[in-house]
């Protein structure tokens, strides 16, 4: 149990989740077949699940790249 005004860490989403997610979104927009409003809806959270995923996906990057650099040069701290 959490002690009151501690928070535990958000786990950022786990890329290939966030990929499922927006292939979902894009499978509803492709069908076509549902009402404007409901098309509407999936577009703004493909563009939501969209941006999120880029974001991870540069973190996951920069991550790799810090880990390449300290591999490269043991003097830089991982």
């Amino acid at each position: 149990m959490n002690r009151a005004g501690t928070e535990r860490p958000v786990e950022a989403p786990r890329f290939e989740d966030l990929l499922a997610t927006l292939e979902q979104a894009i499978a509803e927009l492709a069908g076509g077949t549902a009402p404007l409003e409901e098309l509407v809806a999936a577009h703004q959270r493909a563009l939501r699940i969209l941006a999120e995923a880029q974001s991870r996906l540069d973190e996951l990057k920069g991550h790799a790249d810090q880990i390449s650099r300290s591999l490269l040069d043991p003097n830089v701290s991982a």
